[in-house]
């Protein structure tokens, strides 16, 4: 069996600020491109209220009105049209929708019917988009074919490996070539603070051998626990799939670390709302 390649961790950074109003969202520079509009929402601007105030686009706790509203905010402000988008209904898995035209607005009347954690299309105007509160949100663009994916991993969706296997559906659906692929891999939980008993090392471990040693430290703060950064393991395993490393962007904020910036399920210990990251073909 040939040696699995060596690849570095990547630097962060490549991330800029954007407010519209009240709206304010994440662009990565990387992505920055006519052909392209993308975005990763904070939890400010909205009309939710409570520990869900602000931008929250997560049904989980809040109702579907404000929920609704709140999309229609974010697509004004993006640029986008709201009735078009099609929208995750996450169970932590690798399964990969390709993106169908009834599927369009069905976010705006309550959570999807169908269940996925990614979803690819290669039509314009067909805005995509995928959740998270720590979970890490990546979008992908296929810029020789015209693709793009929106992705939501958690580290369960990372031990099944679904920002590569999305790569690979890019490829096998659409023809991409994974060297011209870019990745935007959004504010998410950091190693700073994804601090875990060896489950989650040791599910990484099973599922990809020793390339994400890199990626887990011990935790000094707490014995027998351990630092994970899920976000250099997607871009390891990007890497792998066949990205350049310049192709693909990491933004350094941590979400657990900016809690009045975004919500974060483990500093609120599950109270809280949901931000996206948005991807659109023009």
């Amino acid at each position: 069996m040939p040696e699995m390649p060596e690849y570095s961790l990547l630097p962060t950074g490549g991330f800029c600020t954007n407010q519209k109003g009240q709206v304010i969202w994440e662009t990565c520079r990387l992505l920055s491109d006519d052909r392209l509009l993308h975005g990763f929402t904070t939890r400010h601007g909205g009309i939710s209220t409570g520990h869900q105030a602000g931008l929250n686009l997560d049904h989980k706790q809040d109702t579907n009105e404000n929920v609704r509203q709140n999309h229609l905010i974010l697509a004004a402000a993006l640029g986008y049209d709201s009735r078009r988008m099609v929208s995750t209904h996450q169970i932590h898995s690798d399964i990969i929708r390709i993106a169908q035209d009834g599927d369009e607005g069905l976010h705006l009347l309550g959570p999807t019917p169908y269940e996925c954690d990614a979803l690819i299309t290669n039509v314009k105007g067909r805005p995509l988009i995928a959740y998270s509160a720590d979970c890490i949100p990546i979008l992908l663009w296929a810029q020789d074919v015209g693709a793009i994916a929106a992705i939501h991993a958690g580290w369960r969706g990372t031990v099944a490996d679904i920002a590569a296997k999305c790569v690979a559906k890019l490829s096998a659906v659409y023809h991409a070539d994974p060297a011209y692929i870019k990745a935007a891999i959004g504010p998410g939980i950091s190693a700073c603070c994804f601090s875990t008993h060896d489950d989650v090392p040791d599910a990484l471990r099973q599922a990809f051998g020793s390339q994400i040693d890199c990626c887990i430290t011990p935790d000094a703060a707490y014995h027998g626990k351990f630092l994970v950064d899920i976000k250099q393991v997607n871009a390891l395993r990007l890497q792998t799939a066949g990205l350049k490393p310049q192709n693909i962007a990491i933004s350094p904020e941590c979400t657990c670390c900016l809690p009045q910036k975004y919500w974060s399920h483990r500093y609120t210990k599950g109270k809280r709302g949901g931000q996206a990251a948005v991807i659109m073909l023009r």
